[in-house]
């Protein structure tokens, strides 16, 4: 009976090739957006690559100061001072690690300035990201302590400043922003959200001391949790040391509040959520997410519910017939969603192929620094499951209405 039914479906679909090619191309742009943005958010917000470790880990990204009477606010990123003396010695908890957001640094060559990414971050940031190291070393805690004057590169920054293999930047020397550091490692691209930069250097590479007191500042905490089941004690750990932040000046912020978020929580918090609560709205955000990939993907599903009608009422002629010799309505039914479904496992399956080019082309066009994104078996299931649903979606309904027409009313061409 398979084999009748995928022999049937082929005859039909040479049949008329040009409808069969206009489907096609419907099913394939639609999978071709949707998979490019579901490999796009995975990389966001799975662990993967130099952010493994995120399965276990949390990132305080910014902190809320509330007035005593409560008609002021100010929200701002984490202090030395804050990380220092308050989140470090957290117990329980593998390490905590500090790296300052990415800012804009002039990298100067001679008669040349480069306009680059540079982050500050502590021994322990080495030690919670799992960065490939291609030449050299990484910074250590004894660097820091030191206030070394060395630096990391990635791989394109090093490429860019000193051509050749990784291993030529070692030792080199650069100025950034009038300051002399020597290149003692370099480590391969990164996009995630707290590796991306070009140049690392220890935090005690700062110009002047006085970031040591302050409680804001251009800083991210990242706690390593032993294992991910300590997340959840984790936050209220984090929620309750918060509460314990007293203000160099608590006559003006009286109240300090900040929560330890996971990827997707920071993404929330920074979209759909609020600073002055604990839940980040990451459930909105996904939902969100989820029903506009739906809608996105029911708006080419009715207009191929609309084209299969219309390809099946030219088969009533050929219902009839099977009808008159004894084919059930669900044996028709089966027959016409069979078909429907093949056509979208084709364009699956060409979905997959103009995806993996579109991905390549993102990565090769550098409209996102440092992107790496690939499909993966994950993307490539889904892939064939959104094209599963698009066939009987699409299918289903014409199948039916088709596969009960009285064969009398069918042989004559009338619905």
């Amino acid at each position: 009976m398979l084999r009748n039914y995928l022999l049937t479906a082929w005859k039909v679909f040479m049949r008329r090739k040009l409808f069969t090619l206009i489907n096609l191309l419907c099913i394939v742009l639609t999978l071709v957006v949707l998979m490019v943005i579901a490999s796009l958010l995975e990389t966001a917000f799975r662990p993967s690559g130099v952010e493994g470790r995120s399965d276990r880990f949390l990132q305080i990204f910014m902190m809320r100061m509330d007035s005593p009477k409560g008609d002021s606010t100010s929200t701002s990123p984490l202090g030395y001072k804050l990380i220092d003396k308050y989140l470090k010695p957290m117990p329980g908890v593998e390490r905590v690690a500090m790296v300052t957001m990415p800012q804009g640094v002039s990298v100067y060559q001679g008669d040349s300035v480069s306009e680059l990414q540079m982050r500050r971050a502590d021994a322990d940031y080495w030690k919670v990201l799992d960065f490939r190291l291609l030449a050299g070393r990484l910074p250590t805690a004894a660097d820091d302590a030191a206030g070394r004057h060395i630096a990391v590169l990635n791989e394109s920054t090093a490429r860019r400043l000193f051509p050749g293999t990784p291993q030529v930047a070692i030792g080199q020397r650069v100025d950034i922003g009038g300051q002399l550091y020597e290149v003692a490692g370099v480590v391969g691209d990164a996009m995630h959200l707290n590796a991306f930069a070009d140049i690392w250097a220890p935090i005690s590479t700062y110009a002047s001391s006085d970031y040591r007191t302050q409680l804001t500042g251009p800083f991210v905490a990242l706690i390593l949790a032993k294992e991910s089941a300590d997340l959840a004690r984790i936050r209220r750990q984090v929620e309750a040391i918060a509460q314990g932040v007293v203000h160099d000046d608590p006559k003006q912020w009286k109240t300090i509040r900040f929560w330890a978020d996971s990827k997707l929580d920071v993404f929330a918090r920074a979209t759909v959520g609020r600073s002055d609560q604990p839940d980040s709205g990451a459930g909105i955000l996904l939902a969100i997410i989820g029903t506009a990939m739906l809608v996105f993907m029911l708006l080419p599903a009715l207009n191929l519910v609309n084209l299969n009608t219309g390809r099946i009422l030219e088969r009533r002629a050929e219902i009839g017939v099977r009808k008159a010799f004894g084919a059930t309505s669900a044996q028709l039914a089966v027959q016409l969603v069979v078909e429907n479904v093949l056509l979208c496992l084709a364009g699956g399956l060409l979905a997959l192929g103009a995806t993996a080019l579109v991905l390549a082309w993102l990565e090769n066009a550098a409209l996102i620094p440092y992107l790496e994104v690939g499909l993966n078996l994950a993307v490539f299931g889904w892939g064939m499951l959104i094209a599963t649903i698009f066939g009987l979606v699409s299918g289903v309904l014409p199948a039916w209405k088709m596969s009960r027409l009285d064969p009398v009313h069918a042989l004559k061409g009338a619905a």
